[in-house]
């Protein structure tokens, strides 16, 4: 009896015991209950300053940064209606009626004057019929185009009717360094001014097939569409770069044009509309390593000269076939690329300095820079399509090719977007249009109009020591 009564009192007091009670509600989350103090209370002093920094830059810099949405209109093809035998019969004489689509694109850019003068891509603004611009404040205001520059991707727009804007400051690229921060702010898929942080990740990028003239700065500061155009900074705030492309394929890979190349086209930009640019009057190509054993070189640097163009400021100066164009004003030229950029921002008229390395010497040799919109510029070029015939950008035989029997024209650049992507490469040789032999740039010329005309060419094409004939057809 005493051995129930005990067992009786235990289960008695186990129900008492809170917790036990299954009903009962749970304690509520009041403020006095959460944890009062950090989890971590001694953060570096170092984390805390670079996360100020970052917090500084977003705030002061955000609001010259803007977001610009354009609005294209394209033709679109009706292959069937356009093109049918049977069109007239069903509705009358004359041609259809073409139709049009809007195509909306959006992008970044950055206020460079309180004026409303703006930084952004070319390709972000390319054949826009019409531009709306956003303010950090959500403003927003009509743009025109200032001038583009498509060989370099940078383009000017200005504000209608804006006025006493916030304004971003320029840095200076030259002094970047690899390992530094930096900062990317833009409009990623129409997020409103994105703030990203990482590091630079090279300088000097070219042969990137992005844009003709390229000295990129590389970032793992995450890029995506709708940053085209937005500025990429240093901890100082400062623009060093125009964000413009990114390796779609990878991750943390985007490419910036740096701010100073930037500056000199801006300015002709808003003086001119456009840019000038110098012009030697040489056709060059990379030093390989049997060219440096050949000539007598140590390494491979320099820019070879394929051939002198007759009348050109080289050919003047006394530039010959085979200098290999080691400095332009001071500056040691590494590739074709380097003096490409060298030469083009050259003040037109400008008397320059150039180190040439010729039969085991060093030489230096004065020019003239001439323009590349020059009559003798154009002249060395007259034949060859400005947009390029089915996406293929060439040039003439190398003389030295020539003159061992060599004819046709060589390919010199490829437009990655157009028809001939796929099959054609720089390098090679077109002797063949649409069975029609051709020797030089105007009988390339000739031929290829009249296959333009049809939408489709067949070319015999020599590649190193095969021929293959390859068939492109317009989009």
């Amino acid at each position: 009896m005493k051995l129930r009564v005990i067992v009786l009192a235990s289960i008695l007091a186990l129900l008492a015991v809170p917790g036990c009670n299954k009903k009962e509600a749970a304690t509520p989350f009041t403020e006095s209950t959460r944890p009062q103090d950090a989890p971590v209370k001694d953060v570096p002093k170092d984390i805390i300053v670079s996360q100020q920094a970052f917090m500084a830059v977003a705030k002061t810099v955000t609001p010259s940064v803007v977001n610009i949405s354009t609005v294209t209109k394209k033709r679109v093809i009706q292959p069937f209606f356009e093109f049918s035998p049977f069109f007239d019969d069903f509705f009358g004489g004359g041609q259809p009626r073409p139709r049009y689509r809007k195509e909306s694109s959006l992008g970044s850019g950055f206020i460079i004057n309180k004026e409303g003068y703006i930084i952004t891509n070319d390709h972000v603004v390319k054949n826009a019929d019409t531009i709306q611009v956003k303010l950090s404040n959500d403003k927003v205001y009509s743009a025109k185009i200032v001038g583009e520059d498509p060989k370099t991707d940078i383009a000017v727009i200005k504000l209608i009717g804006a006025s006493d804007l916030p304004v971003s400051v320029l840095g200076d690229s030259d002094k970047l360094q690899v390992g530094q921060w930096a900062i990317a702010i833009g409009n990623p898929f129409g997020l409103d001014r994105t703030v990203t942080v990482g590091v630079i990740s090279a300088t000097g990028r070219s042969n990137m097939g992005i844009e003709t003239y390229e000295d990129f700065i590389q970032t793992d500061a995450s890029i995506n569409p709708g940053n085209s155009g937005g500025p990429l900074l240093n901890v100082y705030g400062e623009v060093v770069g125009i964000n413009t492309a990114i390796v779609a394929a990878g991750q943390g890979i985007g490419f910036a044009i740096p701010i100073n190349m930037a500056k000199n086209v801006v300015n002709h930009l808003i003086k001119k509309g456009s840019v000038p640019r110098g012009w030697l009057g040489v056709s060059i190509q990379p030093v390989s390593d049997d060219i440096a054993r050949s000539f007598g070189l140590n390494k491979t640097t320099g820019a070879l000269v394929a051939e002198v163009m007759s009348g050109g400021p080289a050919e003047k100066a006394g530039i010959r076939q085979g200098d290999i164009i080691t400095k332009v004003a001071g500056k040691e030229i590494k590739n074709p690329k380097q003096l490409q950029l060298a030469v083009a921002e050259i003040p037109i008229g400008q008397k320059t300095e150039i180190e040439v390395y010729r039969e085991g010497k060093s030489l230096k040799i004065t020019l003239t820079v001439a323009s590349s919109d020059s009559a003798e510029a154009s002249a060395a070029h007259s034949a060859e399509p400005a947009a390029g015939w089915f996406g293929l950008y060439v040039d003439e035989i190398p003389r030295n090719m020539r003159s061992s029997g060599v004819k046709g024209v060589i390919v010199t650049e490829v437009d990655p977007e157009g028809p001939a992507a796929e099959s054609m490469q720089p390098g090679d040789l077109i002797v063949s249009v649409n069975q029609r032999r051709v020797a030089n740039l105007d009988e390339y010329g000739k031929a290829m109009r009249e296959a333009e005309k049809r939408g489709s060419v067949a070319l015999l094409v020599k590649r190193g020591n095969a021929s293959i004939y390859v068939v492109l057809r317009l989009r």
